[in-house]
């Protein structure tokens, strides 16, 4: 689901393109066929060469743009001089949704089961399941190393897209979002099982065993819940 720190980031970064000149910057280098320097993204856009240093040395520090350092005259060894600073888009890929949205993670799982069962001749359905949990005991464990008990099942399920509300007063976990929402809407049965076994995975690797995720379908909420263990 990634990396926790990076919804913030992303805004961060689409923030960043609601400077107008720094947008004409953006949109320049990438539709340029190769890196641009700073003479040629000045040129055109028609602003000075020290402002568009400044904006486009922003938009590599928020993760958009990527520097790189090529000799323009093509000659090397002693006497070539230094490699110009030239601009490229970033490998990165930036994206932002309110609510919270995962479809990249559960394109993965579905595209890894329908691939693996088509090679095993296993039921894909029953391949996703056994991907979902695997990949939720997986990202669990990680986040287990900086968080652990309660406190960091939450912050674990927050930082994952799912907006845990604990319930008094029996300590259960109601998840008021759901990262794969349009696909739950069009595919309930398939994706909230996919999802009961992520989250599975999760409390596994968290070492959660006083919580058990289990089906409870809510209007404008997650298909599944956390319950205590012998709710």
């Amino acid at each position: 689901m990634g990396d926790a720190s990076q919804p913030e980031a992303h805004i961060s970064a689409v923030a960043a393109l609601d400077e107008p000149t720094r947008r004409r910057l953006y949109d320049f280098v990438v539709r340029r066929p190769a890196p641009v320097s700073r003479d040629e993204a000045a040129e055109a856009v028609g602003v000075p060469r020290t402002t568009v240093a400044f904006h486009l040395d922003r938009l590599v520090a928020e993760g958009l743009l990527e520097v790189v350092r090529e000799r323009r005259t093509g000659r090397t060894g002693p006497g070539a001089g230094r490699p110009s600073k030239l601009y490229r888009r970033s490998a990165e890929q930036i994206a932002v949704s309110l609510p919270d949205r995962r479809y990249e993670l559960a394109g993965l799982l579905l595209a890894d089961a329908l691939a693996e069962a088509e090679t095993s001749g296993e039921p894909p359905r029953l391949v996703l399941q056994r991907r979902a949990r695997d990949v939720g005991k997986d990202l669990g464990e990680a986040a287990r190393a900086t968080q652990d008990g309660r406190p960091g099942v939450l912050r674990a399920l927050e930082s994952f897209g799912f907006e845990p509300r604990a319930e008094e007063p029996d300590a259960s976990i109601v998840l008021a979002n759901c990262p794969f929402h349009t696909l739950a809407r069009q595919h309930t049965e398939l994706v909230c099982g996919m999802n009961l076994c992520l989250l599975d995975g999760l409390l596994d690797g968290l070492a959660a065993t006083d919580l058990t995720a289990r089906l409870a379908p809510s209007a404008d909420h997650c298909c599944v819940r956390l319950d205590p263990t012998d709710h």
